[in-house]
């Protein structure tokens, strides 16, 4: 995946290992994530941090 660079976005190389957050939450602020069939909550803070909890 290719990303274009912008002011607020460093550049990033191709990787497919990258994840943008952005993307995996559908423009929102929460996105599930499944690890041996245990759940996780990805969520965006408001101050733009990321939590992950079980």
């Amino acid at each position: 995946m290719i990303r274009a660079q912008t002011s607020l976005q460093p550049e990033l190389l191709p990787d497919t290992n990258c994840h943008d957050a952005r993307e995996l939450t559908q423009g929102g602020t929460t996105a599930s994530i499944v690890l041996d069939g245990k759940v996780y909550t990805l969520r965006i803070t408001r101050a733009g941090k990321l939590i992950l909890t079980k």
